[in-house]
């Protein structure tokens, strides 16, 4: 912590014709060079700190979309046990009981009664996800039947 420094200035008071006196002005606080020190290692912090930020943003909208294909798939079985064809319609609709997440769009390229295909898009990046299963098509960046794949 630092310390008050007290500075005296001689000042003749105007009005008087004696002798000068010593008034004592107090100083506290930091000088403008220790503030702007502050401000550039706060930059600095910052300027390390919002890329990491950036990333793990990016890692989470690609998480939220590989859990909306799983869950795509969980539909797809229920739809396929009721109704002997996976679903190939629009999401979300009322005959097909899955909801994607808010911001997240799921496309169904492809549905027979042997398989499907979807992709997956997120309004925060510009990655797509990607599914299929079964005689569909592969769709990219999938290319192993079952396994979900996002864009590098």
């Amino acid at each position: 912590m630092r310390e008050d420094i007290r500075q005296e200035t001689t000042k003749r008071v105007p009005g008087s014709s004696g002798p000068s006196r010593v008034l004592a002005r107090g100083r506290a606080g930091f000088t403008l060079i220790e503030l702007l020190i502050v401000v550039v290692i706060i930059g600095i912090l910052a300027s390390i700190a919002i890329p990491k930020f950036a990333s793990t943003k990016e890692r989470a909208y690609v998480a939220k979309m590989k859990s909306d294909l799983r869950n795509l798939a969980t539909a797809q079985e229920s739809y396929l046990g009721d109704n002997q064809v996976y679903y190939g319609g629009a999401v979300p609709n009322a005959l097909f009981t899955y909801t994607p997440s808010s911001g997240t769009t799921v496309t169904i390229t492809e549905a027979t009664s042997g398989g499907w295909s979807a992709t997956t898009s997120y309004t925060g990046t510009t990655k797509t996800c990607a599914f299929f299963y079964g005689s569909a098509t592969a769709v990219a960046p999938a290319t192993v039947e079952g396994l979900i794949v996002c864009d590098p």
